[in-house]
């Protein structure tokens, strides 16, 4: 029996004491994360920080300019007295005010997982606010460094499906990015073939968004309108199999429900991606992906019945078997074993060829970031080539 889709709990209004007894709740279960409010504390210094050294040396000057303006020689003394003790004055006061800024951005983040956690248990789903590392195989989450899921919502009925947002980080120094994703995670029972559907509708102007790249020859075209929503991906030589997975309904439903979400088959897993976070605080977005997610549910056990052929049968029972004994000279009771009545079906599994698709050369970004490099060097280049030409006249 379904539980009915309830959003109330994530618009009902939480007062502090509630948000900071969640809180203490959470880390009094271990489920706090580590850490949680240091970056906040540390940000706020910074500001005030900064603010005090340009606010206070802007404020400073302006008085000292007014002061020696109006032409007194004990101007000179007080604009000293104002440049050394104005900043502190200020500084003190900002210092004061960060215990304050401090519990209101706890307050604030425990009342957003306090919204969810309730959330969670409306829809028959459990809450958790992070978890480093998520040891998930899909193409998000070998990225980059300082990976983290957070806000979990996850429920186990009538299978495991987990909703979470994402971030990582690449590069380094002034290059440093970081990379905002949602996914979607839908456990299955069987491995199927790495299969790809990149989603035409939320490519950049240089091609996909997703961070990486396939080999072209690896797209397969599928029937109808389906190549206007989707570039599908999937390893040589499965071309049958992702037709077989990917019949005229099931692709009816991706176009319909999940037209503006990537898509990724790895190993037993099916994801849903998103370069924008998932789970929030807006019903919208959650009642979108419950209907992304439930319109596929109930066409996964068609997938996994799927087989591969490339892993062989079983042998048959007779095919290798020693020579039977002779007769027992009395009855002996029936085992409890009977042979297959239908035909051998090879084992639950991917043969090696499927299980990854082939990495492919991002092409449109090379060819920008080559623009942008002959761009940079041309001026300089066309510089020097005048000045030789100038000094051979």
């Amino acid at each position: 029996m379904s539980v009915p889709f309830d959003p109330r709990p994530l618009l009902e209004p939480v007062s502090p004491a509630t948000a900071r007894a969640f809180r203490k709740q959470l880390a009094d279960s271990g489920r706090l994360p580590g850490g949680s409010g240091t970056a906040g504390v540390v940000i706020a210094i910074v500001v005030i920080v900064f603010v005090v050294l340009v606010f206070g040396g802007v404020l400073t000057a302006v008085i000292g300019g007014i002061v020696l303006a109006a032409g007194t020689r004990s101007g000179t003394g007080a604009v000293l007295s104002l440049t050394t003790v104005l900043p502190l004055v200020i500084l003190i006061a900002l210092a004061a005010l960060i215990p304050f800024f401090v519990r209101r951005q706890r307050a604030a983040q425990a009342a957003v997982w306090y919204r969810l956690d309730r959330f969670a248990r409306a829809n028959g789903m459990s809450f958790e606010p992070q978890r480093p590392q998520p040891p998930l195989p899909g193409m998000i989450f070998s990225q980059g460094s300082s990976r983290m899921a957070s806000n979990l919502v996850r429920g186990d009925r009538p299978r495991f499906v987990e909703f979470a947002n994402y971030r990582y980080t690449t590069g380094s120094g002034k290059n440093q990015q970081t990379h905002t994703w949602g996914y979607v995670a839908v456990h299955l029972s069987t491995p199927l073939p790495h299969i790809v559907l990149d989603a035409v509708g939320n490519n950049g102007l240089f091609g996909s968004n997703l961070p990486v790249a396939f080999d072209r020859d690896q797209h397969l075209s599928l029937e109808g309108d389906f190549d206007r929503y989707f570039r599908l991906y999937c390893p040589r030589g499965y071309e049958r199999d992702a037709l077989y997975l990917f019949t005229p309904d099931i692709m009816a439903r991706f176009v319909d429900n999940a037209a503006a979400l990537d898509v990724e088959i790895v190993d037993d897993w099916l994801f849903f991606y998103g370069k924008r976070d998932f789970s929030t605080l807006d019903p919208a977005t959650w009642s979108w992906l419950f209907g992304a997610v439930g319109a596929m549910i109930d066409k996964l056990a068609q997938w996994e019945r799927w087989r591969d052929d490339r892993l062989g049968a079983p042998a048959s029972v007779n095919a290798s078997a020693p020579a039977a004994p002779a007769a027992p000279t009395s009855p002996s009771p029936a085992l409890p074993v009977a042979p297959p009545s239908g035909p051998l079906r090879p084992p639950p599994g991917v043969a090696a060829p499927g299980q990854r698709l082939r990495r492919g050369i991002p092409w449109p970004a090379i060819v920008v970031v080559a623009v942008i490099i002959g761009a940079t060097l041309i001026g300089p280049i066309v510089a020097f080539i005048g000045g030789l030409v100038a000094a051979m006249r």
